[in-house]
This record gives structure tokens, C-alpha cells and sequence, in this order.
């Protein structure tokens, strides 16, 4: 009987197309894994998600005038952060109300300039992603953003992790806080590109969201933070994209729900901030100080 399942396993490994998604969609979830460590300790979940959908014009805009789609998600991803500060500064609105604002106006324009336009462009493909059909054009750029991302991360992680974690010290030893936060969002604009080929406009926020808070609840070192990170983002998009082959379902809602389902794990089982762990303190008996006479001294 297992000599039947072997073939039957390594069905996907014979087919090209599966190859390339297997291979990209790792590729990704390393580099969104690698960012999300960062997106974490900032706190910039909301602001994630309001990125990856505001490129979604940038996109239509890019192919309409024949350049790379990074390029059109760049100016709009960085735009719509622009707009947001903007828009906070002026008016009494919250931060959190504006950037739901500016995040569902852009994405909705994006819907109708894909709707409007006669084109090649499949929205479902930009929705949800389309990695089984990804072209060698798309796997280039993909590789190419990758590359950036992780090279930046890597020459500035010092920098960028203090501002993570608090922006106001380091302005005070003199780093340029304004750069690193438009580095940072530069980077998360050209990594919603690379996600939006595997996952879509819609997911692509979880890839730069989840791996980070799964790896935040197990690890208080920030190195060991992002190894967690990428280790599950990127077993979560391979055994992802390898089951949805046998399912016959969503490449990217697989990958999504295995890293959730990674991120549930974690929260009940983290050894210090899980919820088993949480529990078992709050029942363990408190100790009483030891007296000057106790342990058999007199």
C-alpha cells in the first residue's frame, strides 16, 4: 500500500509548473517572514494591510504604461502611507479610522480600473494570487524584490530593529528615523508585489503579519524571531502550495491557513507566553520569603 502512495506523493514533484510555485512561493514566504519580525515590533499590523491593498492601482497603473508592476506599487504604496500622514495632520480623524479610509478608497479604484480597462489583467489572479501560473517575467521580479529586501534588512538590521522598537532613542543617539521609516515602508511596498503573485492583493497582508506574531509569542531574542519567522513561512508556503495541489483548492488560502494554524499552535503551547504556560502560573502556589531561621539554620 505505501509503495502505491510514493508515486501518488511525489505527483506534484513531476510537473514544472509546480516546481516553480513550490520554489517561488518559499522564496516569498521567507522575505515576508523576514519583514513581518519588523512589522511586528512596530506595531504596524493596521498599516501592513493598508499598504499591500493601496499598490492595488499602482499595479493597473504599472501595466497599463508597460513597467514593472513593483514600480507602480512602490509610488502607490508609498503614496498612500503620504496621504495617511497628510490627512492625520489635518484633521481630527484617528490614525486607525484614516488609514481605513485610505486603504479601502485605494483598493476600491483599484477594482474599477481593473474593471474599466481592456486588458489581459484577471482580477481573481490579483485578488488571490495565481503562483501555478506565474510567468519566468514574474518569477525574475519576484526574485529580484527579494534580493532588495533582504539585503537592505540585513545592512540596516541594527538600525531599523531599534527603530522598531523605540523610535524615540533612536533619534536621541542621532539615527535618521524619517529614512528608516520610509525604508521600511518601501520595503513592505515591493514585498506586497512579491506576495501578490502568490497570495493576492487580500492575503498578502497575513504572510507580513502572521509568521512575525507566531515567532513574537515563542522567543524574546529578535535574531531567533526571525529564524522562527522564516522557518514557518516558508514551510507554510510549500507544504501550502504542495496541498493544494492534491485538494484542488486555493494555493494561497492553504498557505494562509497553515500559518495560521501555526500561530494558533503557538499561542497555546509557546513555552512562556503561551496560554498553557499562562495558565499553570496562575495556579502555580506562591512560596512564602523564607524566615531568618528557616533551612535548618538556628
Amino acid at each position: 500500500m505505501e509503495l502505491l502512495l510514493i508515486p501518488d506523493l511525489l505527483a506534484p514533484l513531476q510537473h514544472e509548473f509546480m516546481l516553480k510555485a513550490i520554489a517561488v512561493s518559499a522564496l516569498v514566504g521567507l522575505v515576508c517572514s523576514a519583514l513581518s519580525c519588523y512589522m511586528t515590533l512596530k506595531g504596524w499590523a493596521l498599516m501592513g494591510d493598508a499598504v499591500s491593498h493601496a499598490v492595488m492601482p499602482g499595479v493597473v497603473v504599472a501595466y497599463l504604461l508597460s513597467i514593472p508592476l513593483a514600480i507602480g506599487a512602490f509610488v502607490f504604496g508609498v503614496g498612500s502611507v503620504a496621504a495617511i500622514g497628510f490627512i492625520q495632520s489635518k484633521t481630527r480623524i484617528k490614525e486607525d479610522t484614516v488609514i481605513g479610509v485610505v486603504f479601502t478608497g485605494l483598493f476600491a479604484l483599484g477594482l474599477v480600473m481593473v474593471s474599466k480597462t481592456k486588458s489581459t489583467i484577471d482580477l481573481p489572479h490579483i485578488l488571490f494570487g495565481n503562483v501555478l501560473g506565474i510567468s519566468d517575467g514574474d518569477i525574475i521580479q519576484t526574485v529580484v524584490i527579494s534580493v532588495i529586501t533582504l539585503s537592505v534588512l540585513a545592512l540596516l538590521r541594527k538600525d531599523l530593529v531599534l527603530f522598531c522598537f523605540d523610535s524615540t532613542h533612536a533619534r536621541s543617539i542621532g539615527l535618521n528615523t524619517g529614512l528608516l521609516h520610509y525604508v521600511l515602508l518601501s520595503l513592505l511596498s515591493l514585498t506586497a508585489v512579491a506576495g501578490l503573485q502568490t497570495v493576492g492583493v487580500i492575503l498578502v497582508v497575513a504572510m507580513l503579519v502572521t509568521p512575525g506574531a507566531t515567532a513574537y509569542l515563542l522567543t524574546d531574542q529578535f535574531d531567533r524571531m526571525v529564524w522562527i519567522a522564516m522557518a514557518s513561512g516558508v514551510f507554510s508556503s510549500v507544504v501550502g502550495t504542495y496541498l493544494s495541489y492534491f485538494i484542488d483548492g486555493s494555493t494561497g488560502g492553504c498557505i494562509v491557513v497553515l500559518q495560521t494554524l501555526l500561530f494558533c499552535v503557538a499561542m497555546v503551547v509557546a513555552p512562556k507566553y503561551g496560554l498553557l504556560a499562562t495558565r499553570s502560573a496562575r495556579k502555580a502556589p506562591i512560596e512564602p520569603p523564607p524566615t531568618p531561621n528557616s533551612g535548618g539554620f538556628e
